[in-house]
């Protein structure tokens, strides 16, 4: 066999193997790193496409659930399906600039989709902002909460919930609804559908994002999104 037959078979292997975290180092031969590279791209292309696959079969869920707060223009050409947990600090980095473009881009709809999995506060500061939308102060609450500085407690949920205008008397009934219960239920049983492990994942026009969140371009997303309607 070929020198750079046997070097593609073995980054293949890695590539394959649990233990390939990262994409595997090309090899010196050029012949091989190109044979590579298209493998890559080939594998990369049809795990999107599984990806995507799954999202379609879930669209309706994922998008026109009436119980999912939806945030920017409810009537918005383009969907954006975020999965996120108020105890990610990545969710947080990302939120700012995501939020300004629904700003500036009155054509996205932003769909929320509670997904607390990192911390046992997480699952309370869901709880909470599900019912802060039966009070109209979801938009309020869910900024306010994913700006806030420090570690994710209790104490900083309900104060957070207070300042942003929230009946928390009634909130704290309202967070034990069946309903919030079984939003927060069909929000995992969605993640696990589309193979959404962590936070954030955002679903854009239909297309799952793999990249890391810092590296998103949301307007630019959107932009592909509407190209491909």
């Amino acid at each position: 066999m070929k020198i750079w037959r046997v070097a593609l078979a073995a980054v293949i292997a890695a590539t394959l193997s649990h233990r390939a975290l990262a994409a595997p180092p090309l090899p010196a031969d050029p012949r091989a790193a190109r044979a590579v590279q298209d493998y890559l791209r080939r594998m990369q292309a049809e795990d999107s496409q599984a990806r995507d696959q799954r999202v379609a079969d879930r669209i309706d869920a994922l998008a026109s659930n009436p119980a999912s707060p939806v945030l920017g223009n409810p009537k918005g050409d383009v969907t954006i399906i975020v999965f996120s947990d108020y105890a990610c600090p990545y969710c947080k980095q990302a939120e700012p600039r995501l939020m300004a473009l629904a700003a500036a881009d009155k054509g996205i709809r932003l769909v929320m989709k509670e997904y607390p999995i990192l911390t046992k506060a997480s699952m309370l500061a869901s709880r909470m902002a599900l019912a802060a939308n039966k009070q109209g102060k979801y938009r309020a609450f869910h900024i306010a909460l994913m700006r806030r500085e420090g570690v994710l407690d209790d104490a900083g949920i309900f104060e957070t919930a207070r300042a942003a205008g929230i009946d928390v008397n009634r909130a704290r009934r309202d967070m034990l609804a069946p309903e919030v219960s079984d939003e927060i239920i069909a929000n995992f049983n969605l993640a696990r559908g589309i193979r959404a492990f962590q936070t954030p994942t955002y679903i854009v026009g239909g297309h799952i994002l793999t990249s890391d969140s810092a590296d998103i371009d949301f307007a630019r997303e959107v932009a592909a999104a509407r190209r491909r309607r």
